[in-house]
């Protein structure tokens, strides 16, 4: 096993930053964390490199039991939101500074960095200075020098949250081309779902200091477990029950028939005509997403839907805002009572 976190609990003063966690990470493996500020994802993520103590519980790195032990003897390669790179120091000097600090003579360390650079696509780079790269480059460099030193993991706390998305986008692909190239057990905090489903192999879902979910992309958004998950992977509608079809809502749940009912925008289906099973509703805005058409509907009772619609089901020079739809559920989902969103 990866990295090994048995029933951790961390507060600061009268906060609960988390509660009673235990995690699997499977060696070789890229798992995320992914939670709104404030759901535990960064000080689990601080707990597991040891740059926090656990109050409660014990952690476990590649086999070795780590609770007690200095982010230094732990050896993480960790990497910030921010860079964190030496400014003084050329991207060279940064990705050379762990190996210096361990005693490495100077030719190996000189193949190394050779090889990271090659690794992460900045040859011709070295010389240069962190205010001569883009924001795209730091961070690369910044992963570089966390991996310098052989890692046994590697934790990456939020490390492209402060980048514009077209370069979050291309890091995040070749951020997974990299994993796969040196299967380093790998633990990345984002709050951009995204970006989890994009890069990982199983996510962890946080909320309130505790795990809500652990499973593959295609788990955690086709069969989330708890409102919550549903609610922060994607977007969806809560109607109340009976507003819409019950259409697609799965015969045998146990919820009661108060309980509301959770609609993805993509299985809102939308009709120009009056058909079975639909309800009027009227369109207030009409988004183009690219391929798609996004529509915000109004019903009956004010009650407002997002309908998300391929462009080869609906043209949408047809439409104008205060006309007048029909919309039903393809498919719904309802969850137990004793959760909360």
């Amino acid at each position: 096993m990866g990295i090994r976190v048995a029933d951790v609990t961390k507060c600061f003063g009268d906060f609960m930053a988390v509660h009673d966690v235990s995690l699997d990470v499977e060696t070789g493996s890229l798992v995320a964390l992914l939670g709104p500020s404030g759901s535990g994802k960064s000080t689990l993520l601080r707990l597991i490199a040891g740059l926090e103590t656990p109050d409660v519980g014990r952690i476990w790195i590649t086999g070795e039991e780590a609770t007690e032990r200095s982010v230094q003897d732990r050896n993480i390669g960790f990497v910030f939101q921010h860079f964190a790179l030496f400014k003084h120091r050329s991207v060279r000097q940064n990705v050379a500074f762990g190996l210096e600090l361990r005693g490495w003579k100077r030719e190996a360390i000189r193949r190394r960095v050779d090889e990271l650079l090659e690794l992460v696509q900045l040859q011709g780079y070295g010389g240069r200075y962190p205010s001569q790269l883009s924001g795209g480059q730091r961070q690369r460099v910044a992963l570089a020098r966390a991996l310098a030193v052989q890692p046994r993991v590697l934790l990456l706390d939020e490390p492209f949250s402060a980048l514009d998305y077209k370069v979050r986008k291309e890091l995040r692909a070749w951020l997974r081309s990299l994993h796969d190239e040196m299967h380093v057990t790998t633990v990345i905090v984002t709050h951009d779902q995204e970006e989890a489903m994009e890069v990982a192999d199983r996510i962890v879902v946080m909320n309130q200091g505790r795990i809500e979910q652990i499973g593959t992309p295609a788990e955690i958004y086709d069969h989330p477990e708890t409102p919550f998950v549903m609610s922060f992977v994607g977007e969806v509608n809560i109607l109340p029950r009976g507003l819409l079809s019950d259409q697609g809502v799965p015969p045998s749940t146990d919820a009661p028939p108060g309980s509301p009912l959770f609609v993805r925008p993509h299985d809102v289906e939308v009709f120009t005509q009056a058909v079975a099973g639909a309800i009027p509703a009227r369109l207030r805005r009409l988004s183009h997403m690219g391929r798609d058409l996004q529509a915000e509907l109004v019903l009956v009772d004010g009650q407002t839907v997002l309908a998300q619609i391929p462009r080869d089901q609906l043209d949408p020079r047809a439409l104008t805002v205060g006309d007048t739809l029909h919309i039903r559920s393809r498919q719904a989902r309802t969850f137990e009572p004793d959760y909360s969103i």
